[in-house]
């Protein structure tokens, strides 16, 4: 047996007594893991489990913030092309150094064959990114370099003001070159997956929990008060806020918003909401004739009654969506927004009606749509109520619900007609919603929309060295996504989460990342 292991295995195998006293933060997560591979995952549920485990150059502060992860400084050229990291020196959780050629590795697999990540076009940003991700280059010509083992040199091809709170994107994340190597897709089994963060892989049990143990060899180990994580796939939020109250779990990620209030009044020490940098929206298959109509979608979008979606069904503070970039993104102007917004319902439904008729639909010729929807309390709600609410203009709707993991993967393979999707921030920069709708945006475009001129103004955005330059081209672009409705705003997000009084060092914050590493657990 490995000596690296050892440790771990005493931990499971201790005693009863020893199990109770040890402080292991129980999370209940709203979905279940696909892959614990950075390259692979999509979603934040797996985000908060691997980034337990890993840790990119820069990495999260307690409040969100940028701060240094694996690289313990960096230098950035005057024209901001050229960064250069400095690594910490620090080892796997087997042993083995973490160097800068992990990184390159890394950033090389991530970006370009079988492991293409579905993120990959967030780093075209890199020089000779976009080409190396299309097969035009080798991936060696991606400007990631490794000068020295504890330097990492990268070049981008356009100045990028958000790029150090890009790498703290999980696709960023180092990847051990030496057991991808040695156990190719096994690598991530518990027993073989190498950690360079505060914890590592102790168990996964499928479609039930994923166990992580602290990692002695994790540079600030010291600081880390937890012995470990687990977390529980709990898609049905009732359930997952029965055993809150009941003592199983020490925090509940995304509560039911219909119990909002109930919460604040039962337990309100408990109760955290924040604002959030997120967009519920509906995808819109334009491959589906109906919906290739603008009338169509600007229809569904009229009948849509946001305040009573926010206000009625979730109730949790949530605010109605009539652009793409939320309130408050940094750097950006007031966003574009539905030049119908304040007008009343009544008028609203009437204007779809007649778009509808014009579009070809009405008595003797209804449209009949399918809407997906994964399985939580929320989407539930929130899709019986569009269901109503587009009745109401003579759209029959089918529901179609599936496990978060199984909801996706259908929208992204076309499999929809429409479907309740939710984009969360990263980092803070309009650009991250903007790019949903970009034809070369592969499986983050789950309509599959194309304009020219929404393209040809994101990539000038892109060119920009100006920053106001760059904030105005990406809001001519978003008028024309919300023009067309090209995907239909729902409600921008707040965080939705359940904490005990027990747990320490919580802060909420507008990316609601809070890693493990940071938080505690006081005496029962």
């Amino acid at each position: 047996m490995p000596r690296s292991l050892i440790p771990l295995v005493l931990l499971l195998a201790g005693s009863p007594a020893t199990a109770i006293a040890a402080d292991i933060l129980r999370v209940a997560n709203p979905g279940h893991p696909a892959s614990l591979d950075p390259h692979r995952i999509t979603g934040v549920w797996e985000n908060r489990i691997v980034g337990d485990m890993l840790i990119g150059l820069t990495t999260e502060g307690p409040d969100g913030s940028v701060v240094p992860g694996a690289a313990e400084s960096w230098t950035v050229s005057a024209d901001g092309l050229r960064y250069v990291f400095r690594l910490r020196a620090h080892d796997w959780s087997d042993g083995e150094p973490v160097t800068a050629d992990d990184f390159v590795y890394a950033f090389r697999r991530m970006m370009s064959g079988r492991t293409t990540s579905p993120y990959a076009q967030f780093f075209w940003v890199i020089e000779n990114g976009r080409a190396v991700t299309a097969g035009e280059l080798p991936p060696a010509a991606l400007g990631v370099t490794a000068p020295a083992p504890d330097r990492l040199e990268i070049r981008l091809a356009r100045p990028t003001p958000y790029f150090l709170g890009l790498l703290m994107h999980f696709a960023a994340f180092p990847v051990p070159r030496h057991a991808v190597e040695a156990h190719g897709e096994d690598w991530t089994r518990p027993g073989l997956m190498p950690a360079n963060g505060a914890f590592r892989l102790a168990a996964r049990v499928p479609n039930d929990h994923v166990r992580l143990a602290k990692n002695p060899r994790f540079w600030d180990a010291a600081a880390v008060r937890l012995d470990g994580v687990r977390y529980a796939g709990l898609e049905d939020r009732d359930a997952a806020l029965l055993r809150f109250r009941a003592g199983e779990l020490d925090v509940l990620r995304d509560f039911p918003a219909s119990r909002t209030a109930w919460l604040r009044e039962e337990m309100p020490r408990a109760v955290h909401t924040a604002p959030y940098l997120g967009l519920s929206f509906l995808a819109v298959n334009h491959q589906q004739a109906a919906l290739q109509d603008a009338r169509v979608r600007r229809a569904l979008a009229l009948a849509i009654d946001r305040r009573t979606i926010t206000d009625k069904v979730l109730g949790s503070g949530e605010r109605p969506a009539w652009s793409l970039v939320p309130p408050g993104t940094a750097a950006y102007p007031e966003p574009a927004q539905a030049d119908w917004r304040d007008q009343p319902m009544a008028q609203r439904r009437a204007r779809a009606r007649e778009l509808m008729q014009e579009a070809g639909f009405g008595p003797g010729q209804a449209l009949e749509l399918r809407l997906r929807y994964p399985q939580s309390e929320n989407e539930r709600r929130v899709a019986i109520a569009l269901q109503s609410m587009w009745r109401a203009i003579g759209v029959g709707v089918e529901l179609q619900r599936a496990e978060t993991a199984i909801h996706y993967a259908a929208l992204q393979q076309g499999d929809f007609d429409l479907g309740l999707a939710s984009w969360l921030a990263v980092y803070d920069d309009a650009q991250t919603f903007t790019l949903l709708l970009e034809t070369d945006s592969g499986p983050n475009n789950l309509g599959g929309y194309s304009d020219p001129e929404y393209d040809r103004l994101t990539a000038a955005a892109a060119r920009a060295t100006d920053p106001a330059a760059r904030a105005e081209r990406l809001r001519a672009a978003e008028a024309i996504a919300v023009r067309e409705q090209a995907l239909i705003p729902l409600y921008h997000h707040v965080s939705r989460n359940l904490v005990s009084p027990r747990v320490t060092g919580w802060q909420d914050n507008m990316l609601d990342v809070n890693r493990s590493r940071y938080l505690g657990l006081q005496p029962e």
